[in-house]
């Protein structure tokens, strides 16, 4: 048994939502596209599982969230893809994929045949087995990925009220579980082997506050140490954590935020592999051209700072599954993928913003006893990334702005004094035009910021001498 579409979307999340709306606005026919997932339900904003979803009052339930709504788009119900011929065929897992035949094989036995794939499979939670640790099955111990995964997290938050949870990690998954569970009215130990939290991405002065806040709302922080095993009674609930540290905490709940993996195992052998994910072209098309890769286990080039990268955030998922259809439906005239990286979070009453790389030299500023505050990162003198908490939308368009420029940076005690003034009047200064060469006429163009960073720079420091005021 067999089926053809010309379009398959291989996958359920951000990315495939993402990708059926832009298929909608080029002109898809009704009977052409497909999406295949193996969860129940039609795509959704997956950021609204560690936010909305688990809050104590008025949470966040489909279909409030499906996709589109993260990008102010449409919302993408189940009967959006009915009304525009899209077929989705859920609670289906693939178990093999033929990318020469161009052939997808269910567990059901069914053959789907394409002329084009978009892979868009996202990852999968690291489990505690695979650090040497056995319980994940257990009843009150919770990951957090899917839909399923986050309505069992808020049945046993309901179930502990007032009791001990114990997150396992300090990053993106730890940190927002962390919050969502004290805002339950549940005591929270975190334990994780860094020195700091979210290592990956923070700096250690920026992580301190982050940490000596999440402490103020009763979080219990344990650096440099890992879970060692865990607990059970006899109905094989977990009602304890060992830590390689020698220390035993009593817990009621567990929630693990140990890393993801890119689900690309259909696909190994047949496509090319670069930094753990499929590697695409500014495209998003794979070695096989018939092949788009999307999203998390995309690996693609960015321009802007001249490597490939694999990013795990929803920005990039909506950004590189537009740019596949795009590049699938209209490939004469879509534009190689111009992409600044981009991460955000938001917390307790806070929120911040990241643009652009972290690395070379890091410069603070701001008011970091209030709300207010970040870092600039320095590259070979030019300014390549920027992390921003409390700021407002004008304050991350400039800086989205200027981080594309990458300025020169004359004086790094000036940048830390001017703070946020400094991507401010970047931001602001027109653009300077090209000199005219004489008698040959206007010179090769260039990118006109670029050629104007500089002097914009220089003209930024002379005129700025004080910190942005805070919120």
């Amino acid at each position: 048994m067999g089926r053809y579409f010309v379009y398959v979307i291989l996958g359920g999340g951000v990315a495939a939502g993402y990708a059926a709306l832009e298929f909608t606005k080029k002109g898809v026919s009704n009977g052409e596209l497909c999406i295949i997932s193996d969860e129940l339900v039609a795509p959704y904003e997956r950021p609204a599982l560690s936010k909305g979803f688990l809050l104590p009052q008025a949470p966040a339930r489909l279909p409030v969230f499906h996709t589109c709504v993260g990008a102010n788009e449409e919302r993408l119900t189940p009967n959006w893809y009915t009304e525009h011929g899209i077929e989705l065929i859920l609670g289906t897992r693939v178990i093999s994929a033929d990318t020469r035949r161009k052939r997808l094989l269910t567990a059901t036995g069914e053959t789907i045949s394409y002329k084009f794939l978009i892979i868009a499979t996202g990852a999968r939670v690291l489990k505690l087995e695979e650090i040497g640790i056995n319980g994940s099955n257990a009843e009150n111990v919770c990951y957090l990925r899917d839909l399923a995964d986050a309505t069992k997290l808020v049945n046993i938050m309901r179930m502990c009220n007032g009791g001990n949870a114990i997150v396992i990690g300090g990053g993106y998954i730890g940190m927002e579980c962390a919050a969502s569970l004290v805002m339950n009215k549940i005591n929270v130990t975190m334990v994780f082997p860094g020195s700091y939290c979210m290592g990956r991405l923070l700096t250690p002065k920026i992580a301190r506050y982050y940490e000596d806040f999440y402490e103020l709302k009763g979080v219990n922080i344990i650096k440099g140490t890992n879970l060692s095993s865990l607990v059970f009674n006899s109905e094989g609930k977990v009602t304890g954590a060992n830590l390689k540290d020698g220390r035993y905490l009593h817990v009621d709940m567990v929630v693990v935020g140990i890393g993801a993996h890119p689900n690309t195992s259909l696909f190994e052998g047949q496509l090319t592999f670069e930094k753990g994910g499929i590697k695409v072209n500014s495209q998003m098309q794979s070695s096989n051209t018939s092949v788009y890769a999307v999203g998390d286990i995309a690996s693609f080039p960015i321009k802007l700072f001249g490597d490939t990268r694999r990013l795990e955030h929803v920005d990039a998922a909506r950004r590189t599954a537009k740019q596949a259809v795009c590049a699938i439906m209209e490939p004469k005239i879509t534009s190689d993928f111009d992409y600044l990286p981009f991460f955000y979070s938001r917390v307790f009453s806070l929120s911040w913003q990241f643009y652009g790389d972290n690395v070379g030299e890091v410069v603070h500023f701001g008011d970091f006893s209030g709300t207010k505050f970040g870092a600039y990162w320095v590259n070979n003198r030019r300014l390549v990334g920027c992390f921003l908490e409390g700021g407002g939308n004008e304050d991350y368009v400039a800086i989205a702005k200027v981080i594309r420029l990458k300025p020169v940076v004359l004086d790094f005690g000036e940048l830390e004094r001017e703070g946020l003034n400094f991507v401010v009047a970047v931001s602001r200064k027109p653009p300077v035009l090209p000199p005219v060469g004489g008698g040959g006429g206007m010179k090769k163009p260039v990118n006109l910021w670029y050629a104007a960073s500089g002097i914009v720079v220089a003209a930024s420091v002379a005129a700025f001498g004080y910190w942005y005021a805070g919120k």
